[in-house]
């Protein structure tokens, strides 16, 4: 079962909020008024050293202390506060958990997730309250699929509300227009099982991959109003809307646009010579 980590965020971040504030309105005042008691019946309270100061202390302590919750609600919550903003409204880190986006992104690529260029949604119901740039083509996309509605995928955007998108022998195309595509292996290696290409795709040139020993999927889908029509850079080992259908708007996460690690497993060393711009 998948950890639902921005629910339990908001939860935090709330609990913590609402611990301290009622401390602060309710709580503090309080121990403030049995302090100023305590020092009133304490002489030399304040005398570093003396029988008083002992004295006070143990008394605070006893009587006015800060609650544990409190204290650690106090010194959470603006931490938590900070990484949720973060986190549900500028970048969130993912990792590339599957192969369906080689060449592009690797296995144990770790991406950041620009949550904001697509428009401003409150987190976990995910209800869009700024509208700020639209998914384009080529675009590498979060989001999350219509079959799992819990979990995030990554894919590249293929068609836009409206489009007509074919796929034929494995090449694709947009509006009856063929893609532009370059093969990147050589000669001598023609005959190879995985090819790499260079396609351009709404003017963002990214690499694709295919595999010699699978038949291809051909298709012809015209993407709905409010919907996303999305594939994986490894066209034939990629889940995506050839097999779970078009993406709606509301279900978008957000752009993916940098890798800033590289960590295969624990049991291995982070490695950062992958670091740079998704294309």
């Amino acid at each position: 079962m998948d950890i639902d980590f921005p629910l339990i965020l908001v939860i935090l971040v709330f609990g913590s909020g609402v611990i301290w504030l009622f401390d602060a309105l309710a709580l503090a005042p309080r121990r403030r008024v049995k302090l100023a008691e305590i020092q009133a019946q304490i002489p030399g309270w304040d005398q570093s050293g003396s029988s008083g100061e002992a004295q006070y202390e143990a008394r605070r302590q006893k009587e006015a202390a800060e609650p544990t919750l409190v204290e650690y609600a106090r010194s959470f919550f603006p931490v938590l506060f900070v990484v949720f903003v973060l986190r549900s409204f500028l970048v969130e880190p993912f990792q590339i958990p599957s192969s369906s986006m080689v060449p592009t992104l690797q296995v144990g690529d770790y991406i950041l997730v620009n949550k904001y260029t697509y428009g401003i949604r409150l987190p976990v119901i995910r209800t869009k309250v700024f509208d700020l740039n639209e998914p384009q083509r080529g675009d590498v996309m979060v989001f999350f699929p219509p079959h799992m509605n819990d979990t995030y995928y990554i894919k590249r955007v293929i068609g836009l509300p409206g489009d007509r998108v074919t796929y034929r022998n494995k090449r694709l195309f947009v509006n009856g227009k063929a893609v532009p595509v370059q093969s990147l292996t050589d000669t001598e290696n023609a005959g190879q099982r995985f090819q790499q290409a260079q396609e351009t795709l709404g003017g963002v040139e990214h690499e694709i991959q295919t595999d010699g020993l699978r038949p291809g999927s051909n298709f012809s889908v015209v993407v709905k109003p409010g919907h996303y029509f999305m594939m994986g850079d490894n066209r034939d080992n990629s889940s995506d809307s050839r097999v779970w259908g078009q993406v709606p708007e509301r279900d978008i996460v957000g752009k993916a646009f940098a890798i800033w690690m590289h960590w295969e497993s624990f049991l291995s060393l982070p490695s950062f010579s992958r670091v740079g711009t998704i294309q």
